[in-house]
């Protein structure tokens, strides 16, 4: 799953086209039987409870109806999971010895318990008519709209009624009647993916520990400082191979060199000469080494420019279109950077590409870079090619990686990161 939440989802630009729509309609679908049943069940426990109070028979049964949220919280937590992919743990502890009064005894001390009690009176009195109601602004009063070229074509061609209220006389109404429904579905979708936000926002609140939410929080935080302490730590030891070991190796060469020149012809000129070359050698692989580490151009230039130069290494012609006129965080450059060269090594070793296009920019607070070719296609994360690392490195950062890659070609490979600007570029 690319997006974690729906509101992510909303975020993005693709969320009529992608399936949040559907699974926010069947998130306040199935909140509708579930509020109703829960209605039925404690009003029936509380009227049978307290018609039988009086000669205490009915005390257990109000007794129960303190435990029923429990189910209720159980089911909803489990329905979070189409809205919003975060963990929701249970809020409750095991008894601490066996036995149903001890089970009852925990329960009751358990401030969780009241909350799953009142998210189920809730969900009861208010939510569920709510979700109706706003499936039926949202699907069925666009849906009627929709339907009325066929409803016209039915009565003959002549007139027919939409929403009861709304009287259409020839075609030309009923097709406008019709765009207007589809334009009303469109907004629908977004009314019942916000709905659905608040709705699971709300569940959420309720129903999930909130040391769990303070440790998904922490999690958060503590990858964060773990991926700039990374990146932290490769820049130095770029800075120490550059500055240390490759000025040593040049020192070395040019000696080697200089030797060579003063050495007379014979067999010690000709260990020289290799020595030389094995010293360039070496010292041209450690440039590599370092560039691959953390190259300049990224750190001085951005982004735009370390892309635009991995593309020009790339041995199958790469057109580039970036609109990137800012500076990113670091960590979000360095992200987006590798992965997109260990794309461009993909089409180069694996494709079979003639061709590869790499576009992208930044807006509305994402970042996305488009690497495309016209290969062979057919590429699978589970064969190897180093996709499956992409995704992790991608993931790092809170991105996305999305690859689309049927057999005969063409290849996408799509990165999406969310991130705010640091600075202008330079």
């Amino acid at each position: 799953m690319r997006d974690r939440s729906v509101w992510q989802a909303l975020a993005r630009g693709r969320f009529l086209v992608s399936a949040w729509p559907w699974r926010a309609a069947a998130y306040l679908a199935a909140g509708v039987p579930a509020g109703a049943l829960t209605l039925l069940v404690l009003a029936l426990l509380l009227t049978v409870g307290g018609a039988l109070s009086l000669v205490l028979v009915g005390l257990p049964v109000l007794a129960l109806a303190a435990f029923a949220g429990i189910p209720v919280g159980a089911v909803e937590r489990r329905r979070l999971r189409l809205v919003d992919a975060g963990p929701a743990p249970s809020p409750h502890r095991s008894p601490p010895v066996p036995g149903l009064g001890s089970w009852a005894l925990a329960r009751v001390r358990e401030g969780a318990t009241w909350r799953e009690l009142g998210y189920a009176a809730l969900l009861a009195l208010v939510l569920w008519p709510l979700d109706a109601l706003v499936l039926a602004g949202a699907v069925a009063v666009p849906g009627a709209l929709l339907a009325a070229p066929v409803m016209l074509a039915v009565n003959g061609g002549t007139s027919t009624k939409v929403l009861k209220s709304w009287t259409v006389d020839g075609w030309p109404p009923a097709v406008a009647a019709a765009l207007l429904g589809v334009l009303g579905l469109a907004a629908g979708g977004y009314a019942v993916g916000a709905a659905a936000g608040a709705r699971a926002a709300a569940a959420r609140a309720l129903l999930v520990p909130a040391d769990a939410r303070t440790r998904i929080t922490e999690l958060t935080r503590s990858r964060v400082r773990l991926v700039d302490a990374f990146e932290a730590e490769r820049r130095r030891i770029e800075r120490d191979l550059h500055d240390g070991a490759q000025q040593r190796l040049v020192a070395l060469t040019m000696t080697l060199g200089l030797a060579r020149l003063d050495a007379p012809p014979g067999p010690l000129a000709e260990q020289l000469a290799t020595a030389h070359e094995q010293a360039g050698a070496a010292l041209a692989e450690l440039r590599d080494l370092v560039h691959g580490i953390h190259p300049r151009v990224l750190v001085d230039y951005g982004l735009a420019a370390a892309l635009t130069d991995a593309a020009d290494r790339s041995p199958v012609p790469v057109d580039v279109t970036l609109d990137l006129d800012v500076r990113l965080p670091p960590a979000v450059e360095a992200a987006a950077y590798y992965a997109v060269c260990e794309a461009l090594v993909n089409v180069a070793r694996h494709s079979g590409a003639a061709h590869a296009k790499l576009s992208g920019g930044h807006a509305r607070g994402l970042l996305t870079l488009d690497v495309s070719d016209d290969g062979r296609g057919g590429a699978d994360p589970e064969r190897g090619s180093g996709l499956a690392g992409l995704a992790d490195r991608v993931a790092v950062v809170s991105g996305t990686l999305a690859l689309t890659s049927p057999p005969g070609g063409p290849t996408r490979l799509r990165v999406e990161i969310p991130c705010r600007p640091s600075r202008p570029a330079d």
